[in-house]
């Protein structure tokens, strides 16, 4: 069987390692990067460092406005899918690739397979929310993480080709950091030690492209007494220097501006970090996966089993209750099977061979 992965964000990199080297096993696999994440840290890096295949086809659509980045990809996408002309396609997530590749197979006849499927926000404001109703819609394999995904998918209607197999990300985050912990040098290069700084991520439009929240959230950063370890974005990088604000970044004791790290790098910081303050999905889960309390710098999330855990607060960009948060969320209780058992890629593999 010829599978076509289409992949191009940093987040989708790390969850087919859990499923593309199993599907080599005895299946042919095409991997399609769109180049949606185009620079060396955001892809290459974790290409290398995760062991996946390098790209049969890398489109290098990079950035762009919504519809302009969406309607690259597609034109590539689908010229590739003809030439190869695959038994199935697998999409992962919620990005403009996501999208693209879905609605290139559907339109082609080919089978569609979603991993990550059945999340929703319920925010339409969202891009990532429409790209995963259309991706979810369009798909004839639903691969979900969660009960709760499951019960979307069924309250629309979908719950015939619906699979409740785990995270691929709960995979690759156990697997990767016993690797991570003999390999990676990220505390002492950073002179870092455990549970003794708050990590810190920032990186959606919603936050970024808004002079207002980012200046709010940078306010709140400011203001936060212990070390924050913040990895900066290049999106993130941008705005804070066309806003004014990175020199007041800098001239803070309190916050490490690092560049952007691998895989590995970024565990290890999850792992160990007193705190999380994020925008992210994916760390809003690894923070969990690590027992690390979350505070999501966003109004709404995917993730709702996280904050139904009393693992994970939304503060939105609110800086008093980014700082309340900071100083005062503390869990409590913990539930080991929330996202599946760390097998969620031999599932979804074992459902594609029953379907053919």
């Amino acid at each position: 069987m010829k599978i076509a992965t289409i992949v191009g964000a940093r987040p989708q990199f790390i969850k087919i390692s859990s499923v593309s080297p199993l599907l080599r096993n005895d299946h042919n696999e095409i991997l399609i990067h769109t180049g949606q994440h185009y620079d060396y840290e955001m892809s290459k890096l974790f290409f290398d460092e995760l062991h996946i295949p390098a790209p049969e086809f890398n489109l290098g659509v990079g950035s762009g406005n919504q519809g302009e980045q969406t309607g690259k990809m597609m034109i590539s996408i689908e010229e590739v899918l003809l030439k190869e002309m695959p038994d199935l396609v697998l999409v992962y997530g919620d990005t403009n690739s996501t999208l693209a590749g879905a609605l290139c197979a559907s339109k082609l006849h080919i089978p569609l397979g979603h991993i990550e499927a059945g999340l929703r926000s319920f925010d339409k404001k969202m891009p990532e929310e429409i790209n995963r109703i259309l991706t979810d819609h369009s798909s004839d394999l639903l691969f979900c993480p969660t009960q709760k995904a499951i019960g979307n998918l069924c309250r629309e209607g979908m719950n015939q080709r619906s699979y409740l197999v785990g995270d691929v990300m709960y995979d690759a985050a156990l697997r990767i950091v016993q690797i991570a912990e003999g390999s990676s040098r990220i505390l002492e290069t950073l002179r870092l030690k455990p549970k003794e700084y708050i990590l810190a991520t920032v990186h959606r439009a919603e936050n970024t492209d808004n002079k207002s929240c980012l200046n709010n959230i940078v306010e709140a950063f400011l203001q936060i007494e212990e070390k924050v370890v913040l990895p900066l974005h290049p999106r993130t990088k941008k705005y804070l220097d066309l806003y004014g604000l990175y020199e007041r970044i800098l001239k803070n004791k309190h916050i490490l501006i690092v560049d952007p790290v691998g895989y590995c790098d970024i565990l290890l910081l999850e792992k160990n970090a007193k705190k999380i303050l994020t925008d992210s999905g994916g760390v809003q889960k690894e923070a969990y996966f690590f027992r690390v309390p979350c505070i999501t710098l966003r109004e709404n999330t995917e993730w709702v089993e996280t904050v139904d855990a009393s693992w994970n607060v939304l503060v939105g960009n609110d800086i008093g209750k980014i700082l309340d948060a900071s100083r005062n969320f503390e869990p409590d209780g913990y539930n080991e099977t929330l996202y599946g058992d760390g097998k969620a890629g031999e599932k979804i593999c074992r459902i594609l061979d029953g379907y053919f």
